[in-house]
């Protein structure tokens, strides 16, 4: 769908120079999605893996973030080795909707209500990010925590248009449960690209 060179907004690798390689195509469907224009890959222009790599090596971070849509729905393994080849550090952020595919450095599963996770996910997470929308999504990302491995970090997000409300639940939640910690929408609040 897209490409960018912009700061990591979210999440454990916040602050940090990245490339954004947005996937059109996603079969998952949250209703509060920020980038619906995602969702259908056939509005969206193909282009081959040397090209991408080819973008993403004019600057000069070396941290390349796969996201979506859902970029599962795509095998990731040639795209990822060649940005591994050209020095990348390469992260995703996914629903786990579809089995992993790809060679990552960092693994942000992100698991959505509207499609259950592939459990292929489950071991290599390095941060479970849920997003908090309502009250029951606490109940929803704790089911998580059982399935993924013990080393991987626990993020609660509130979901950007409900922030004024569920944000100061989340700051409870973790007071109660500090095994998670917050994480903002920091491009958003400072309205980086």
């Amino acid at each position: 769908m897209e490409a960018f060179y912009t700061l990591q907004g979210e999440g454990f690798h916040a602050g940090r120079a990245a490339y954004f390689i947005r996937l059109g195509g996603c079969d998952v469907g949250c209703v509060w999605c920020d980038v619906k224009e995602s969702w259908d890959a056939s509005i969206h222009p193909q282009l081959t893996i040397k090209q991408i790599v080819k973008e993403a090596s004019q600057h000069k971070g070396r941290l390349a973030v796969i996201t979506g849509g859902e970029p599962l729905m795509y095998n990731l393994d040639e795209l990822t080795f060649a940005l591994k080849e050209a020095g990348f550090q390469t992260n995703i952020e996914t629903s786990a909707a579809h089995p992993m595919s790809g060679h990552w450095d960092w693994v942000c599963f992100s698991p959505k209500k509207f499609k259950e996770a592939h459990p292929s996910i489950f071991d290599i997470a390095n941060e479970l990010k849920v997003i908090i929308y309502n009250k029951s999504d606490f109940k929803f990302a704790e089911k998580y925590v059982k399935l993924v491995n013990k080393n991987c970090q626990l993020l609660l997000q509130p979901e950007w248009s409900k922030k004024d409300t569920m944000q100061p639940l989340i700051v409870e939640y973790i007071k109660e449960n500090p095994d998670w910690r917050i994480s903002l929408q920091t491009h958003k609040y400072l309205e980086i690209p």
